[in-house]
């Protein structure tokens, strides 16, 4: 019989971790926590719940403490959780049928995530079914080290249903500050991504870039239909990237740009017009008129 090893990183989540390890006690033959200098009781927490750990420097991002991780499993399959996260019953035991003998399909398996933002399960705005690879034969899937990044595979991959019995339970933001918290963590990592990749600052990003996440999430990505969650979400996102941009401008030593009124008119109608599209295809219901 195939054997499980779930890897799970770790940065100071002490208080989530018992959650997540008794989540995947059903199917894990080992667990290792990888922690990356938490200055709370992750560690102690992790030992006295019979998980091996080990430690890995704090770079910023989890991505590239990933291949780390898994090269200290001796399972035949590796399930990644987040500590944050948890896995239902029903997702435990589609987990163990997979491994059965003359079952398993594919070499890694896509899951989807269940995000519990501001105390909801967010349906729309980009963020269900936020479908990410956390099951694998091992040697099948392997990370670089850029933020978010989607991993490399080799091998078949299948996706399961995407069902909410079928999801990864992440416990995400829990308050605005926290959000903003992991914003400004994310953000300072990205934006040095993005310069090493060649990207200059331009002004008209500070435009176009925020305007095109809030209306890709709340629009495109059906966020009103999240009621005020989505609103309020699609707004940070967008604000996110305002940051993002304003970063790459500080670190290129906020380099002076001149902003025509001919300029900025053009882009301020080109965002008019977009949020007009926008209203006419998706908000139909809301009796709007435009010249």
């Amino acid at each position: 019989m195939s054997k499980i090893s779930v890897v799970i990183n770790t940065l100071n989540e002490e208080k989530n971790l018992p959650r997540a390890i008794a989540s995947v006690r059903g199917f894990a033959d080992e667990i290792a926590v990888v922690d990356m200098e938490s200055d709370d009781r992750t560690v102690e927490t992790a030992k006295r719940l019979g998980a091996k750990v080990f430690s890995y420097k704090k770079v910023g991002c989890v991505e590239p403490a990933r291949n780390y991780a898994v090269s200290k499993t001796k399972g035949d399959y590796v399930f990644i959780l987040d500590a944050d996260e948890e896995v239902p019953p029903v997702l435990a035991k589609k987990i163990k049928q997979i491994i059965t003998p003359g079952v398993a399909a594919a070499d890694y398996y896509r899951i989807p995530r269940k995000n519990i933002i501001f105390g909801k399960w967010i349906r729309h705005s980009r963020w269900w079914p936020d479908y990410n690879i956390r099951f694998f034969k091992k040697g099948f899937v392997s990370w670089n080290e850029v933020i978010h990044s989607v991993p490399m595979t080799k091998g078949k991959g299948m996706d399961l249903p995407d069902k909410e019995e079928y999801a990864i339970i992440h416990n995400n933001y829990f308050s605005i500050e926290g959000y903003l918290e992991r914003m400004n963590r994310y953000s300072q990592v990205q934006s040095e991504e993005m310069m090493k990749s060649g990207y200059v600052f331009s002004w008209k990003d500070l435009i176009d870039k925020p305007l095109n996440e809030l209306l890709g999430r709340y629009f495109a990505g059906e966020g009103y239909k999240d009621g005020v969650h989505g609103l309020a979400l699609s707004c940070l996102q967008a604000f996110s990237e305002l940051i993002l941009y304003l970063k790459i401008w500080q670190k290129q030593g906020f380099n002076e740009q001149k902003v025509s009124k001919k300029e900025l008119k053009g882009q301020l109608y080109k965002a008019l017009k977009d949020v007009k599209w926008w209203i006419r295809k998706e908000l139909s219901w809301l009796n709007l008129k435009f010249r």
